[in-house]
């Protein structure tokens, strides 16, 4: 998903460019928005808010 909708469709002047951008898509898409099989199909956000509230909530081995 990364490579296919954020990085192949840009041109990047600098690599700090790039890594900046990619940053801001993982931390404003990937997890905030998209579900994990391995968090219960909540996104990593959603995740670690429940699991401060109850942290007897464990992940799937």
């Amino acid at each position: 998903m990364l490579k296919v909708e954020h990085v192949h469709r840009r041109t990047f002047t600098t690599r700090t460019e790039a890594r900046l951008k990619i940053a801001t898509w993982i931390t404003g898409f990937y997890n905030t928005r998209r579900l994990h099989s391995v968090c219960g199909y909540r996104s990593p956000i959603d995740y670690e808010r429940d699991h401060q509230a109850d942290p007897t909530v464990e992940l799937a081995a």
